[in-house]
């Protein structure tokens, strides 16, 4: 039979495999990130050059493992950076509106711009 962990040995065991984390804001919406992480955020302004350098300041929580800091409603002082891989556009969405037995058609198309970001360092 298998001895069990004691409860501080699994919490430190756990805290040793956990990974450094941080929620960030931007374009309206909250991201839950980590090192090496890639994500598409709606289109940052003035940003389009690929491999340039950004900093996200609007951090809402910081937990490295052993210590959580959450924010009221951002961390202060703490920043994530990141680097550009990619600004383009997403797959068109096409919208149609037809109104039967009057010859209403409109067809219009929507093509949502991103920007793809890796993250290189957390706070």
């Amino acid at each position: 039979m298998p001895s069990k962990l004691a409860s501080d040995e699994l919490l430190r065991y756990s805290a040793a495999i956990m990974a450094k984390i941080a929620i960030i804001e931007t374009g309206g919406k909250q991201y839950l990130v980590t090192q090496d992480s890639v994500l598409n955020v709606e289109k940052l302004e003035g940003v389009s050059e690929k491999g340039t350098k950004l900093t996200f300041d609007k951090v809402l929580l910081i937990d490295d493992g052993s210590e959580t800091k959450v924010g009221a409603p951002y961390v202060d002082g703490a920043k994530v950076s990141a680097e550009l891989i990619e600004a383009g556009r997403a797959d068109k969405v096409t919208v149609i509106r037809y109104r039967q037995k009057s010859r209403h058609f409109v067809k219009k198309g929507h093509r949502q711009p991103y920007a793809k970001v890796r993250i290189t360092a957390l706070p």
